[in-house]
């Protein structure tokens, strides 16, 4: 963040925002002509710090009805296993995030499913069966309380 000054800042923030605003538009919010304002917002994508613009959906309308969190306790830590395991947990849909965690546990999967029948087959038909999975211990999201997906940059 040092190297960031407060014009880069307020483009991350307003591009974190509204990233379907146009250039002319984000210009105004930081006070910048065009030209210089698509430089610095080009340099940002050069430099790896905007990695892509996404569109956030609702699951919800999408018939997502269940947000549920799987914890992972692997029966062994081979560099080969955890690379199997990581390459085939990235290719189910259903995976919307995935972290390998310090404790008890060793990895945590953020899962999306229809309903209840759809997340117990998956955990019982497709994570269960990944290379390496010792234990499982799963929780449901009961209430959403905040998902932005905005980084603080101020």
């Amino acid at each position: 963040m040092k190297h960031f000054d407060a014009t880069d800042r307020t483009i991350l923030l307003a591009l974190q925002r509204d990233a379907r605003q146009t250039t002319a538009e984000l210009a105004e919010q930081v006070s910048l002509s065009q030209s210089p304002c698509w430089r610095r917002v080009r340099q940002l994508e050069d430099s790896g710090v905007i990695e892509g613009y996404h569109a956030r959906l609702n699951r919800k309308r999408l018939g997502f009805g269940v947000t549920g969190f799987i914890h992972i306790q692997m029966n062994n830590h081979t560099p080969e296993q955890i690379v199997e395991f990581e390459r085939e947990v990235a290719a189910l849909a259903q995976v919307v995030s995935c972290y390998n965690l310090s404790g008890n546990y060793d990895f945590m999967l953020e899962v999306i499913a229809v309903d209840l029948e759809a997340f117990s087959h998956l955990v019982h038909y497709k994570i269960r069966c990944l290379p390496g999975v010792r234990e499982i211990s799963t929780s449901f999201v009961m209430k959403e309380v905040k998902r932005t997906g905005i980084l603080p940059v101020e």
